[in-house]
């Protein structure tokens, strides 16, 4: 029986403003006051961070940003360094969703370097990975999501995986309203407790959370978390309403 800590994490992708992230916290607060057993993170988009931390100051919320550059300074405009999100109150970032991989041609490598800039930084990285629909159709996720642990992770420390979550997050359930069994998620999240345990041992393997995301939401939270390798979500489009984000917290209690 698994004993890890839920992590259920919100994931706004380009979505509210600043007063909209005020308005919202502010209603889900009292929704989730009582939960004690799930870490929560709202991760909001760049300009919607000051809003957001001064909203939960004092709850058991935290605050994430979704996305990190590798460099910590520099001629990259537009960009924003691990050291910009820690003085801006930002303990979580998201890195390498399939929304930038697919868009912004990241990489393994790239995921990676932008990996190890934010665990340097002092960030608690949610880390994604997962596969399309065309290598899940032809039978290859595990080598999918197998070279992918071990390429994004590589040079991470025993000590700085203590600081990662994984959310295994099958492409072709983003957005789509697909959404992978519980059985195929707790598959591959199986993979990824595999490969990390290969990696740094089995008391690794063990501590690792790694999150289901993929349309998760209100309705199948509870089925998806009940399996025993699935710790927690990464909620995509449930994360933009209040009630739903807080029944999934409530599915994790």
């Amino acid at each position: 029986m698994k004993k890890r800590r839920y992590v259920i994490a919100g994931n706004w992708k380009m979505n509210q403003t600043p007063a909209e992230t005020k308005e919202f916290i502010n209603k889900f607060i009292p929704m989730v006051k009582d939960c004690v057993n799930s870490d929560i993170v709202l991760c909001v988009p760049f300009v919607d961070i000051p809003a957001a931390v001064s909203a939960v100051k004092d709850t058991n919320i935290k605050i994430g940003a979704q996305n990190v550059h590798f460099m910590k300074n520099g001629a990259y405009t537009g960009e924003i360094s691990a050291q910009m999100l820690v003085e801006s109150g930002v303990e979580y970032v998201i890195v390498g969703h399939s929304e930038r991989r697919q868009y912004f041609a990241e990489t393994d490598k790239t995921v990676n370097l932008r990996t190890k800039a934010a665990l340097d930084a002092g960030l608690k990285v949610i880390l994604c990975l997962g596969e399309v629909l065309e290598q899940r159709e032809n039978g290859i996720t595990e080598e999918v999501v197998s070279m992918q642990t071990k390429l994004d992770l590589l040079g991470v420390t025993e000590e700085q995986l203590k600081n990662v979550i994984i959310a295994y997050e099958p492409v072709w359930a983003i957005g789509t309203g697909l959404t992978a069994t519980p059985q195929q998620a707790d598959e591959a999240c199986g993979v990824i407790r595999k490969v990390i345990g290969e990696l740094y041992g089995q008391n690794a393997a063990d501590e690792i959370i790694i999150q289901y995301g993929g349309s998760m939401n209100d309705k199948n939270a509870a089925e998806l978390l009940a399996m025993e390798n699935v710790d927690g979500g990464l909620i995509g489009g449930a994360s933009l309403k209040p009630e739903a984000l807080a029944a999934i917290v409530a599915a994790a209690q």
